[in-house]
């Protein structure tokens, strides 16, 4: 029987997908569950996965814009057995002794070495197990082009084969072309509507990091003991937002037409660097959570984004984002704003510098901030007021506890 499988909705309001890649070729046997194609949508990419066992046949191609409902891809159910078991395929690959036979020369088994090409030793020995040698695990890999060709050529260590003189440029003057995926094109759309559509400015501070990250080091074998995983930066300054938020409701609001939305609660988009571009991840009600809580839904949700996994509803929503330029070395930056979101904070490199403390000058672990902001919802005042209480609540942390209130004046009743 010939089943046909839809593009099934990656989430509200996307009517079109476009087809990112096939992990199987046409006409060949998959079984239920195996991944199949990765879709991309302008939020985010959805993975299809087989429904059922059979032969496939790809209807949608790759880099083809299809809309959702429409097919994807049909399976003959009726093929049954074609994809043989792993253990089978490893028995027929070996070389089989002819018993009547005994001048039958053995069947020479292949070499896994090449000089040029690191394999470690995990993967020799399941080379070695199914008898493949390095040529064909790279074959059919990746496209080889002129530029490949030439970078070979170029080196003057390799060893490619009798070739004694190349004249080649050494000046490359080669192109690489490719399409821009569906979620990158929608990312730069709204990155330019950013610029042209609000009155975004950026104000900036600096934090002592002293203190948390001396927590973390006295404190991290403890926490990883308890919680089985490591205690970040990332937690504390989304609970600190998240309180910051409270105090300054303007920063957690948006314009809708004419109206300004403002929100009870705080969800916090947090950037992350994913192989299909910038996602942002939510982490929902960051004002009712501890910083361990947000911690945990912070890496999963990245984990997620990474391995292509997250879903739609993951990623809709917030409101408001945090980026950190700081992992990849920055230590300044103008972070742009989330739209519909009013506001962004900007975390960067952790750097020893020379501070006035107390009338005395002392080296301390330094970061700047930046707030990004719309001017058209949040004043001045509001801006510069909630990037100190974040910083505030960064140097003393012990007054997440009391949602900013300092402990004493809270024990005083002051």
């Amino acid at each position: 029987m010939i089943k046909e499988f839809k593009i099934p909705s990656p989430g509200e309001s996307i009517t079109e997908v476009e087809v990112a890649s096939w992990m199987v070729e046409d006409g060949a046997f998959v079984e239920k569950n195996d991944e199949l194609a990765e879709v991309e949508s302008d939020k985010a990419t959805l993975v299809l996965v087989a429904e059922e066992d059979g032969v496939i046949s790809i209807i949608a191609q790759v880099g083809e814009t299809v809309a959702v409902g429409s097919i994807a891809y049909t399976l003959d159910t009726d093929a049954k057995g074609i994809k043989k078991d792993k253990t089978e395929v490893r028995e027929e690959t070996k070389p089989k002794a002819k018993l009547e036979s005994k001048t039958e020369p053995k069947v020479e088994e292949k070499s896994i070495e090449n000089t040029q090409v690191k394999v470690t030793p995990v993967a020799a020995e399941m080379m070695k197990e199914n008898q493949l040698n390095v040529d064909d695990i790279i074959k059919g890999l990746k496209r080889i082009t002129k530029q490949e060709v030439q970078t070979v050529l170029s080196n003057p260590n390799n060893s490619a084969g009798p070739i004694t003189e190349v004249n080649v440029n050494k000046f490359s003057r080669n192109e690489d072309r490719s399409k821009m995926t569906t979620l990158r094109k929608r990312l730069s759309e709204r990155l330019v509507s950013v610029k042209n559509e609000t009155a975004m400015l950026t104000t900036f501070n600096e934090v002592d990091m002293s203190t948390v990250m001396g927590l973390r080091k006295s404190l991290q074998n403890k926490f990883v003991e308890k919680h089985e995983f490591k205690l970040g930066f990332m937690g504390f300054f989304t609970k600190a937002v998240s309180i910051a938020a409270r105090h300054f409701p303007a920063v957690n609001s948006r314009i809708e037409g004419d109206e300004t939305v403002s929100f009870s609660y705080v969800d916090v988009g947090i950037a992350v660097q994913s192989p299909k571009g910038l996602m942002v991840p939510i982490v929902r009600n960051a004002e009712s959570k501890s910083i361990v809580e947000i911690e945990k839904d912070i890496k999963i949700l990245a984990q997620k984004a990474r391995d292509r996994k997250i879903s739609v509803e993951e990623l809709s929503g917030g409101t408001i984002s945090i980026t950190n330029g700081g992992v990849f070395g920055s230590l300044m930056s103008t972070p742009i704003l989330n739209p519909p979101q009013s506001a962004i904070l900007g975390m960067h490199n952790i750097v020893d510098r020379p501070i006035a403390l107390n009338g005395q000058v002392v080296i301390r672990p330094m970061m700047y901030i930046a707030l990004s902001y719309d001017h058209r919802i949040v004043d001045g005042k509001d801006s510069v007021g909630f990037l100190k209480m974040v910083k505030d609540l960064i140097e003393a942390p012990e007054n997440m506890l009391f949602n900013g209130s300092n402990p004493i004046e809270k024990l005083l009743d002051l």
